[in-house]
């Protein structure tokens, strides 16, 4: 196997080089530690969860989730990220995302850990001071505390700089006085500490605060009566001259707005890995359900149209860990440099996630996505007992909807992410000028074919994946001297762009794991994941045609529409897949194994 040297990228640089597959981190290189750390966790959910899942959603013992946090708490699974000097485990990036990974199978539990040990935990790990940490960490990290994020108002969603909470010194100058409402708080109902954003005055933006439970003038609404995730805590929070110490101010005045930003761009990327342990148990109860559920005296997973269900599911799914974990390993690699080069830890894992702030959006997109189409074709294999609330389709398709609003919604994400892209592209941090020239010269030119040795795995998928980053260099460069400064008001527009840039960071992750997967397994042990690369390839040369189509025809006329129309048609050109064949194989291992067979395989 080649070694190749670890070294980190940029964030957004996917697009413009050329990434060797040794490069890239897969959840197959998993140490036995953290393998040991994911098993602890599913046990704990086995144990703990899922026997009370009922019990849990219908919040009629109002203690049994602070109990059960309580013991994650214990376990060490509240404490994963933070430092062992403030009472964590201080493991890696990575674990983190891993452990979010798993407990992601605890329904409405995974939003408790998620909101405490990310939105709750990390403005005070990543920003406060010494003694802030001190004081606060180690209660959080053993979960002898709970704590929340208030930062979403009645008018301030994802305008969130646009918040009315005021915060009013005192004459004395010895505290803050907080007034203002905050809604859609997740653990507000039993946290005791409260991440809160205010203005100060007239200030432009946000400060950040850290609010105790038991300070003065804090009441809250009814729990909220939600769709999903019904045993997940969610309140209103009103404050009234709620009197904080001016040592709780977290960072500094107005540096709250930069707070929200960064911790969100965090709280994407483990939102992203956080789906995938839902996933896995939905396709693996489909796939148990559709082996034992006879039709005509055979088990309907015999029937092809099952068959493309469970494998598409399987598809979809491998390839969203093959993003998630990639996305993960190079953040890691940017925070052990910035460290490395004498940077402060704290500010060197902030600067690490910020860089890769567009793989965070990616991750927490697509990974939201996929989670959708698995638990509605979940409920599909189940036919009529789907629907019945008695199967554990129902409350997967309720809590899968929400991942798609909360950490900023799809379309905001989407929109983020292309104007960060152009905007890196603008100040010369993303050589990408230079790149979509090379393509908008190619357009005019005599094209020339160049013959690829088909012989050799995956030769022929890299080249489409290099077409398919000319596609986004070529709409995407056209549309910034088009539209120019209106770019951003042609949401449309963007929206294709990011459809266009999703599909080809997460087909490239898939045929970058496989890659590396076959060097240390061999080609025949690989076949179900050469499979799954292939039919997730053509399926995304289709979406980035679509996408591309759609964008230029919103902006372009004559003959410019016509040579990119032309240049499209080049780009997008691959040879036919015969994917029915390619998901019988995928459908039939994971019948055989009657469950999701291949994430640690």
């Amino acid at each position: 196997m080649t070694t190749v040297t670890k070294h980190s990228i940029k964030g957004g640089e996917f697009l413009v080089r050329e990434t060797d597959a040794q490069e890239v981190f897969i959840p197959e290189e998993f140490s036995e530690e953290q393998k040991m750390m994911a098993q602890a966790c599913q046990d704990f959910i086995d144990t703990e969860i899922t026997p009370k899942a009922d019990e849990i959603d219908s919040m009629k013992d109002p203690e049994l989730v602070p109990q059960i946090f309580k013991k994650a708490g214990e376990l060490g699974l509240l404490g994963i990220s933070v430092p062992e000097n403030y009472g964590g485990l201080g493991m890696s990036f990575n674990t983190g995302m891993l452990i979010a990974d798993i407990i992601g199978a605890a329904g409405s539990f995974s939003t408790t850990y998620g909101a405490h040990t990310g939105i709750g935990t990390l403005p005070i790990l990543y920003y406060g001071n010494e003694e802030q940490k001190q004081k606060y960490l180690p209660l959080l990290a053993t979960g002898q505390w709970a704590a929340c994020y208030c930062l979403t108002e009645p008018d301030a969603g994802s305008d969130a700089n646009s918040g009315k909470t005021k915060a009013v010194l005192s004459d004395d100058g010895s505290h803050y006085k907080i007034t203002g409402q905050k809604m859609w708080i997740s653990n507000a109902g039993f946290a005791d500490l409260f991440i809160v954003f205010a203005k100060i005055e007239d200030d432009k933006n946000l400060t950040a605060f850290i609010v105790e439970k038991t300070f003065n003038g804090i009441t809250m609404n009814d729990e909220e009566k939600k769709l999903g995730i019904k045993g997940s805590s969610t309140r209103q929070v009103f404050f009234n001259d709620t009197e904080v110490p001016v040592e709780n101010m977290l960072s500094e005045r107005q540096n709250g707005f930069k707070i929200a930003v960064n911790i969100l761009n965090i709280g994407r990327i483990k939102l992203g890995a956080g789906v995938l342990g839902g996933c896995r148990t939905v396709i693996s109860q489909a796939t148990q359900y559709a082996n034992e559920r006879k039709q005509f005296d055979v088990s309907i997973s015999s029937f092809g149209a099952i068959k493309h269900k469970l494998a598409e599911m399987a598809t979809r799914v491998y390839v969203t860990e093959s993003l998630d974990y990639r996305a993960g390993q190079n953040i890691e690699d940017k925070m052990d440099d910035l460290v490395a080069s004498g940077m402060d830890d704290a500010q060197a894992k902030l600067k690490g996630v910020e860089q890769f702030a567009i793989e965070c959006a990616i991750g927490k997109i697509h990974s939201s996505e996929v989670l959708d189409y698995v638990v509605d074709q979940g409920l599909q294999v189940y036919g009529g007992m789907g629907y019945s609330a008695d199967a554990p389709m129902e409350r997967a398709y309720r809590d899968a909807r929400i991942a798609r609003i909360y950490e900023g919604t799809n379309e905001i994400n989407r929109m983020l992410m292309i104007g960060m892209i152009l905007k890196r592209a603008m100040k010369g941090e993303l050589n990408m000028f230079e790149p979509a020239m090379a393509v908008s010269k190619e357009l005019t030119a005599v094209p020339t074919f160049s013959t690829i040795d088909k012989s050799v795995l995956f030769n022929a998928e890299k080249e489409v994946i290099k077409n398919l980053k000319k596609v986004f260099l070529m709409v995407g460069g056209k549309a910034a001297m088009a539209l120019q400064d209106r770019i951003e008001d042609e949401q449309e527009v963007m929206m294709n762009l990011a459809d266009i840039l999703i599909e080809i960071y997460a087909v490239e992750s898939a045929m970058l794991r496989t890659e590396k997967l076959i060097s240390m397994r061999g080609e025949e042990a690989c076949a179900d994941y050469i499979a799954m690369t292939q039919i997730y390839m053509a399926q995304a040369v289709d979406r980035v045609n679509a996408a591309a189509k759609e964008a230029i025809a919103s902006f372009t006329k004559g003959d410019e529409q016509k040579v990119m129309l032309m240049g499209l048609k080049r780009f997008t050109k691959m040879d036919l897949v015969n994917t029915k064949e390619l998901r019988r194989q995928v459908a039939d291992t994971m019948i055989k194994e009657g469950k999701f067979p291949y994430f640690f395989a």
